[in-house]
């Protein structure tokens, strides 16, 4: 894996084609060693996806291994002879040298000897054999007897190892055996349950499908394989032809679902079809820009025209619906309506195809990971929409005076033209921002700023203002009109105008407006409350944060180390003062480390969303490029209440001037009223009052209940007070504890852990270098290492954790 410097840090302008080649060129010196270029995610999608690593494979099945093995350099030379196709790798099945053991079984018998205990014996000397157990602490380890490393490394220890006769007599076994150095397969590949070997190659310059049925063809002509062997293709192709027969699919009922969905717009097959046409207009101009930029038909192209068909659509949409209006409105000259409504709809067609066009720009001027497959895609958007839209205007508007007029073209040539000229600059700039690194304070003051919570808290305390205005609401003012006196003598009556108003206990508002006040209180000590909650969640968010930032850098060291574990083992190994075993072990614990450090960075993304949402912001922030700090804290005892507390002592008060809005609602209420007949100017009016009382005689019961009920209340919020304090106190008391325990532990990694850690870090890989260790035993001490330094980490984290709580427990 090549990583590559941001390209503005690049000495000379080159895209990665030209730096690939110019790698290709410094590798050709190396003897006997194939090389192919690709792209780490692009290989291993193909490995993934159809088993192998390049774009095709050409796959030969047969029984016999060799003659797979002869089948594949003949096939390869043809693969080379195609314009467009890499270096073919083949797959490697033979070449692992092996040292076999031929038995004389006449000797053996001579010897009263068995082969059976001779096979024992030649896996005891150089594989091992376990002898026995030894324990350290509480872990166990077999202890394996097997021939010193310097007794074990050629092939002829092999032939001057010693085994015993029945009569106790040490031969080598070179006198009852013949060593020798073998050539046996390296690997036997079988898909489908029948053998097979590979044939791979990538394609450049040239589109894949043209290229394998070019091989296809010379393949079939050379005449290659034998009775009962076939070959076929693999790779990228394969998907290819996968996705093409899928498209054959997709794309026609995609055209017909637009088509249904103009009909049902419309509501007419005619206008249907003449948005429609818009269709091929825009695939004449995808077609012409694959051609212009080079591009074969990919399947991320078929893609593009489906959204192509999509969106071209659109500018027939709006110019129908815009005739179809002014036919509305009386435009019944047909010319006319095209002209005006071209006119009209110029600038909304143009901005719908210049739209879609610049959000697909940088899509198709992409040359970084994944271009491959945006390129197609977009060129082919961004030319079908200009096309299209040229088109639409003029085309779609002749179509519609062709279906809709009776006009004869021969003796009506004087049509006017307009041409419409359209020069635009397109510039865009691509802007990447790096992720911001801030301080725990910067944090909190971000927090306090933005945090939605507060404007809820905000809204509350406004809305309880508001309440507290209506405290001395006066009941609606009354208008009367009546007619009183009537007698037989007398059918006129008094007729009487005049006003009447009610007002409850004086003592009911002064309650009403005690219990406003209190839920106002409530609401402007929750922000205290608030800020209490808040510090603590982002502290704990920002330190969670902080600790995996250290774990990825402390992944990263690891990863070097491994590295160099890794080559000091294939050095060995090459060397022979080491087993291949050593080797795939340090390769599969390098995988395990980039495995564990890809999961921590997928949980630093995820605190950093929760760091981010309580501080509403859309930025992603890192802790400071620091080690872990570690937090302090003070033993006290809080000399008020917590802001969680006074909230619920708060309730307690609410419920109180509650009680007193009860009593005070069963007291009288008094009315009156006033009329006088001068306000319709009679002589000698009437005019007088009167004033009421209401007692509430029959709703003693209820008023009680009310009473007792706002009384339980009170108690109910008294003793959750009761609880909540004695669950916060138990609360503190444990979170302490638990920084106790945590800083104990945090004395010895501070102290001789972490030195220790790091000596048996270097003591370790010195050892194992100077093959005084093995490759299990280097493996042991590094986990120790590791394990301790993970610990502190793990350690330091839920230290902070407990101080951070008890910090919040005591309000600081």
């Amino acid at each position: 894996m090549v990583m590559l410097k941001p390209k503005k840090q690049w000495k000379e302008r080159k895209n990665y084609n030209q730096l690939a080649e110019e790698m290709m060129e410094k590798l050709e010196i190396i003897p006997g060693v194939f090389f192919e270029i690709s792209q780490p995610i692009q290989m291993r999608f193909n490995e993934l996806m159809t088993g192998v690593r390049q774009d095709v494979a050409v796959k030969i099945f047969g029984e016999n291994i060799d003659t797979l093995a002869a089948l594949a350099p003949k096939v390869a030379k043809i693969v080379q002879t195609v314009k467009g196709a890499t270096a073919p790798q083949i797959e490697q099945t033979i070449g692992l040298a092996q040292i076999n053991i031929t038995y004389d079984r006449a000797k053996l018998a001579s010897y009263g000897m068995n082969i059976e205990d001779v096979n024992s014996t030649v896996s005891t000397a150089f594989a091992g054999k376990s002898a026995g157990v030894v324990f350290e602490n509480e872990r166990k380890f077999d202890l394996v007897a097997r021939l010193d490393s310097a007794h074990r490394n050629s092939i002829e220890d092999v032939s001057n190892l010693f085994i015993s006769t029945p009569e106790g007599v040490q031969i080598p076994i070179s006198q009852v055996a013949k060593v020798t150095f073998d050539e046996g397969p390296s690997q036997i590949s079988r898909e489908d349950g029948k053998r097979r070997i590979v044939v791979g190659f990538n394609v450049r310059n040239r589109d894949v499908e043209t290229v394998v049925e070019e091989i296809s063809d010379k393949l079939a002509k050379a005449h290659l394989l034998p009775t009962g062997y076939f070959y076929t293709f693999g790779g990228s192709f394969e998907n290819l032809k996968e996705g093409a027969a899928r498209l054959r699919i997709v794309v026609p009922i995609a055209l017909a679902l637009i088509f249904l969905m103009l009909y049902l717009t419309f509501g007419s097959a005619k206008e249907s079809l003449l948005i429609f046409t818009a269709i091929p207009m825009s695939a004449i101009g995808g077609v012409f820009a694959l051609l212009i930029r080079g591009m074969p038909f990919s399947i991320s192209a078929g893609v593009g025209f489906i959204a192509l068909f999509g969106v071209a659509v659109l500018n027939g949409i709006v110019l129908i619906s815009t005739f179809n209006d002014l036919k509305k409105e009386g435009v019944n000259n047909i010319l006319q309506r095209v002209i005006k409504g071209t006119a009209i709809r110029l600038r909304p067609v143009l901005m719908t195809a210049a739209v879609a066009s610049l959000g697909f720009l940088p899509m198709a001027l992409s040359q970084g990971s994944g271009a491959e497959v945006q390129r197609p895609l977009a060129t082919v958007v961004i030319g079908g929409l200009i096309t299209a839209t040229i088109l639409t205007l003029f085309v779609l508007p002749l179509l519609y005076i062709i279906f809709y007029s009776k006009i004869n073209f021969k003796k009506n040539m004087n049509v006017p033209k307009t041409m419409i000229l359209l020069i635009c600059g397109i510039g865009f700039s691509t802007i990447s921002g790096a992720q911001t690194r801030i301080s725990a304070k910067d944090a909190l003051n971000i927090a306090f700023r933005n945090n939605l919570q507060y404007p809820i808290n905000q809204s509350q305390i406004k809305k309880a203002g508001f309440e507290l205005k209506t405290a001395g609401e006066i009941p609606k003012t009354g208008f009367f009109v009546e007619n009183e006196d009537i007698r037989p003598s007398d059918h006129k009556g008094v007729l009487k105008i005049g006003i009447t108003q009610s007002i409850e206990w004086p003592g009911l508002y002064k309650a009403k407006r005690q219990y406003f006040e209190e839920q106002l209180k409530f609401y402007e000590m929750n922000k205290s409350a608030l800020d209490a909650l808040i510090r603590k969640e982002v502290n704990v968010a920002y330190y969670q944060l902080w600790y995996l930032q250290d774990v990825a850098a402390l992944y990263k060291k690891l990863d070097t180390l491994y590295a160099e574990m890794n080559k000091a083992t294939r050095l060995r190994v090459r060397a022979g003062d080491a087993a291949g075993l050593d080797s795939i072990a340090s390769g599969a614990r390098m995988k395990e480390l980039q495995a564990l450090l890809q999961q921590n960075n997928k949980n630093i993304t995820e605190q950093q969303q929760q760091l981010s949402m309580l501080l509403n912001t859309d930025s992603a922030y890192l802790p400071l490029a620091e080690k872990l700090e570690k937090l302090h804290y003070n033993i006290c005892n809080p000399d008020s209440l917590h802001p969680s507390l006074a909230l619920q002592q708060q309730n307690i008060n609410i419920a109180k001037a509650n009680i007193h809005v009860q009593q005070n609602t069963n007291k009288p209420e008094f009315s009156g009223r006033f009329f006088s007949q001068q306000l319709y100017g009679i002589k000698d009016p009437f005019t007088g009052f009167s004033v009421s009382a209401a007692f509430p005689l029959f709703g003693l019961s209820s008023a009680r209940s009310k009473i007792k009920a706002a009384e339980a209340d009170m108690e109910l919020q008294q003793k959750q007070l009761n609880f909540q304090k004695s669950q916060f106190e138990t609360q503190r008391e444990t979170t302490l504890t638990n920084i106790l325990r945590a800083a104990e532990i945090l004395k010895y990694y501070e102290g001789p852990g972490l030195k220790e850690s790091e000596e048996i870090f270097k003591a370790a890989m010195l050892s194992y270098q100077a093959g005084e260790i093995s490759f299990a035993e280097m493996y042991q001490f590094y986990t120790q290492a590791i394990d301790i330094r993970k610990n502190y980490l793990q350690s330091l984290n839920e230290y902070n954790q407990a101080v951070i709580e008890y910090n919040y427990f005591i309000n600081q």
